[in-house]
């Protein structure tokens, strides 16, 4: 059985997508479509900005999104999922490629997020950390032994915990899980505190578009990040993109759940190539692959 996967922020590099808008006129029209709908030149930002530029989550955030979806439209025939899921922002990618979101919502959706995050980020001082070769469990432990606000944030892989929360608890858990064995406690270069309870507010703020959007049932099982099961009902889904934005990101149990459930290959598209290594090192008798 055949899985696409969409990758989230960080997979960005200057010229993504150029490629596609030069050589495919379908590509093209929704590159340009999409400037209309965000009310700027995205395209000349994505083609010829600087990594600065891209760095931005109101720009990041749309610019993936878009790399990803257009991307799948262009395979044509060759897009035929029997499941799929997306890390992080990926998911919107995801329901977007598999019809539960026409295009236009999707980028809408995304562009609210993006600003959303970006104004919760600004609101507290907050960052993330990447943990490597300790056990998730010793990881949990020692986040909430934080008198502080540090939770974990992404489940990347065996071994790769992504933890989120204040400046000053993510200092002290990185303090901690190095004394606990950690081989790496590494401080991120990001705006805030993604996928924690300090996205609160950018929850309160998306929680009136996602429930006006229209949903609807996907062609194939969309594996969420909330819980790492599938969903196909529209509710359901509304609601997992909505608690998404301060649970973790459980995309090691997204893959497992995917390979138990019959998916033999994998294929990432968007830019970059962090979703393959990831699902590599989840489980390396999986074929796989991508497009960018």
């Amino acid at each position: 059985m055949k899985a696409f996967v969409f990758p989230g922020q960080g997979a960005q590099f200057v010229g993504m997508g150029k490629d596609l808008y030069d050589n495919d006129p379908q590509a093209k029209a929704l590159f340009d479509k999409a400037n209309e709908i965000l009310g700027f030149s995205i395209t000349d930002l994505m083609f010829n900005g600087t990594e600065e530029d891209l760095k931005q989550t109101k720009v990041t955030q749309p610019a993936i999104f878009l790399h990803s979806v257009i991307l799948a439209k262009s395979l044509g025939d060759e897009f035929k999922p029997d499941m799929v899921a997306g890390h992080s922002l990926g998911e919107f990618s995801a329901l977007v490629a598999a019809g539960a979101l026409s295009f236009e919502e999707g980028l809408k959706l995304v562009s609210a997020r993006a600003q959303a995050m970006q104004k919760a980020c600004e609101m507290r001082p907050s960052t993330m950390a990447a943990i490597i070769a300790l056990p998730d469990e010793k990881v949990e432990e020692v986040c909430a032994g934080i008198d502080d606000i540090v939770a974990p944030a992404n489940y990347n892989c065996p071994g790769q915990i992504v933890i989120s929360g204040t400046e000053e608890g993510i200092d002290a858990a990185c303090e901690q899980l190095k004394a606990a064995g950690a081989k790496r406690a590494l401080k991120l270069k990001v705006g805030g505190a993604f996928h924690s309870p300090l996205m609160q507010p950018a929850q309160e703020e998306l929680a009136v578009a996602i429930h006006a959007a229209d949903f609807k049932t996907p062609v194939c099982p969309v594996y969420q990040n909330v819980d790492g099961k599938p969903h196909t009902d529209p509710q359901e889904i509304k609601e997992n993109l909505l608690k998404q934005l301060t649970s973790p990101v459980r995309w090691t149990q997204d893959v497992q759940a995917m390979i138990a459930d019959g998916a033999t290959e994998f294929t990432e598209l968007g830019p970059g190539k962090v979703l393959q290594g990831l699902v590599s090192k989840i489980d390396r008798n999986v074929t796989v692959d991508g497009r960018q």
